[in-house]
C-alpha cells in the first residue's frame, strides 16, 4: 500500500525536526505554538497551518521543498 501525501508530508517533516538539532520545546517557542503541538505534527495527528509551516521550515532550516517533495526541472 502506498503512503498518501498526508503521511509523506508528515514523515519528511518528522525527519527534519529530529535531525535538525533543536529540542522540541525550543521549536514550539520558535514558532509560537505550544510544545505538544509539535509532538501532534510528529505524529502526523496534526498538520501545521500554512503560517507554521513556513515558520517551522525557516526555524529548522529547512526546505519547504524538500518536506513536500516538490520536484524541480
Amino acid at each position: 500500500m502506498s503512503e498518501t501525501l498526508d503521511e509523506k508530508i508528515t514523515q519528511n517533516l518528522r525527519f527534519e525536526i529530529e535531525h535538525c538539532g533543536k529540542k522540541k520545546s525550543d521549536i514550539a517557542r520558535g514558532i509560537g505554538v505550544d510544545p505538544s503541538t509539535v509532538s501532534q505534527y510528529l505524529s502526523g495527528r496534526a498538520q501545521p497551518t500554512l503560517a507554521n509551516f513556513s515558520k517551522l521550515c525557516s526555524f529548522i532550516g529547512c526546505s519547504a521543498d524538500d518536506i513536500l517533495e516538490v520536484k524541480k526541472g
